[in-house]
């Protein structure tokens, strides 16, 4: 298994975040590592100004060597691995030079070409290639050994890539980091845009490291309103969640009331709209417990239910003490 150097092992003289954000591109000669989970990348890239390779580290949702990767970040230097460039944003496009396509054909990232079939397509398309596979792809027939079913899976890897590309380029766009793209790609595939365009405030509830403020943040750049009922709801959520981390099982309905206003800063019948949608939706749960009324996230009431029925059954059973 590859190394993998996730973080800088040795204390640097400044903080990266101190030092000015820089651009670097160039071509992908080698991937180092890549981690499929979360798109975590280690590039030896051929950049402009370099006159060896250096070490790119970042997130991409897929790479291959011949790419060319554009990335803004900061120089490190790492104690094992020397000298890095640490990408906080991180693009890779396919790749204009015969050598870059070859490279990258040849990579397995289309799936149906290897490094033979892309010597081949290169000769005979040249820089064309990719233009070939999107729109003429009947024409790859053309080459040796290609028939009507590797002519498919080429085409049909191809496009799946370009979904992806298309994807990334979206999410960019909102001003999502790569590495919380990556993520996201990950779990909604290619209905990513359309998830993410049609409620952003489910990525705080689908994905792992995505909280309320940066789904809102999502939603306000793709035009959702700051008083729609879907942000409203959301955010009634999200103060039972941060409830959760001082223990609470759920909060009395004022309460609750008051801090989704002071959170959301919208008019108190929003919230109040909110709460008869997220009850007819059952996405929260309202109790009364000694002549109070509290509002519970559905999972952690059943678990509360839960863990009661289970002691009263356990009160139940025979003492198994010996006399």
């Amino acid at each position: 298994m590859n190394r993998v150097n996730p973080q800088p092992a040795a204390p640097l003289p400044h903080p990266p975040t101190s030092r000015p954000v820089e651009s670097l591109s160039g071509l992908i000669e080698r991937v180092t590592f890549f981690n499929e989970e979360n798109g975590w990348s280690v590039l030896k890239v051929k950049a402009k100004g370099h006159r060896d390779p250096v070490t790119v580290i970042g997130s991409l949702p897929s790479v291959s060597p011949g790419e060319w990767v554009t990335a803004e970040g900061r120089w490190i230097q790492d104690r094992e691995f020397g000298l890095q460039f640490q990408a906080e944003r991180l693009n890779s496009t396919a790749p204009t030079t015969k050598e870059g396509i070859e490279k990258y054909l040849g990579s397995g990232m289309v799936k149906g070409i290897g490094p033979i079939y892309a010597k081949k397509l290169v000769a005979k398309f040249g820089e064309q290639i990719f233009d070939i596979i999107e729109s003429q792809s009947a024409r790859l027939e053309d080459v040796d050994g290609i028939g009507p079913k590797r002519r498919k899976r080429i085409k049909n890897a191809w496009a799946e890539q370009k979904v992806i590309r298309q994807i990334m380029v979206f999410l960019h766009s909102q001003g999502v980091s790569t590495s919380r793209a990556v993520r996201i790609y990950k779990t909604y595939g290619e209905n990513a845009i359309e998830q993410v365009q049609a409620n952003p405030y489910a990525l705080a509830k689908d994905i792992h490291g995505i909280g309320f403020k940066t789904a809102d943040q999502i939603a306000q750049k793709i035009g959702i309103p700051h008083d729609s009922l879907i942000r409203a709801c959301a955010g009634l959520s999200h103060v039972l969640l941060e409830a959760t981390g001082n223990g609470h099982c759920a909060l009395p309905l004022e309460f609750l009331k008051d801090e989704a206003g002071k959170l959301l800063l919208v008019d108190e019948n929003v919230v109040t709209a909110a709460l008869a949608k997220t009850h007819a939706d059952r996405d929260l749960e309202t109790e009364k417990i000694n002549d109070q009324d509290l509002v519970f996230l559905p999972a952690l009431k059943r678990a509360e239910a839960g863990i009661a029925a289970r002691i009263k059954n356990l009160c139940a059973l025979p003492s198994a003490y010996p006399p």
